[in-house]
């Protein structure tokens, strides 16, 4: 884990439990997220979750626990070309339909991934 300063970690009250987020909003501990957790941080982006979105989400959480590392954004758009019937450039404007402002400020935010260092976004 990288090295966390306290004065820039948020509490993030959510039902009963407090969640702690980092200063972009991004999980401090990944292992906190659930759907519920997920729906609030998509509320705070903006987005109402469809099934498209929960396909998405799904999609980068079983990548990440298989793998180890979150998926390259292009595996994303790859998976929803598939899923959808796309084409790699559809599936990617698909992408962008759903999480406006991208693969990293939205899309692993709400799939509850810590936030990366840098990526590529495809």
């Amino acid at each position: 884990m990288k090295n966390l300063r306290t004065d820039r970690i948020l509490d993030f009250q959510l039902g009963d439990r407090l969640v702690r987020r980092d200063e972009t909003g991004y999980l401090v501990d990944p292992f906190d997220w659930d759907e519920e957790l997920c729906r609030a941080i998509a509320a705070e982006e903006g987005i109402e979750l469809t099934d498209d979105h929960w396909s998405t989400i799904h999609f980068i959480r079983s990548y990440q626990a298989e793998h180890g590392v979150s998926p390259d954004a292009r595996f994303v758009f790859a998976h929803l070309a598939k899923e959808k019937g796309l084409n790699k450039k559809e599936g990617r404007l698909k992408f962008f339909e759903l999480f406006p402002y991208g693969y990293v400020k939205q899309a692993c935010k709400i799939a509850g991934m810590m936030q990366p260092r840098a990526w590529s976004t495809g």
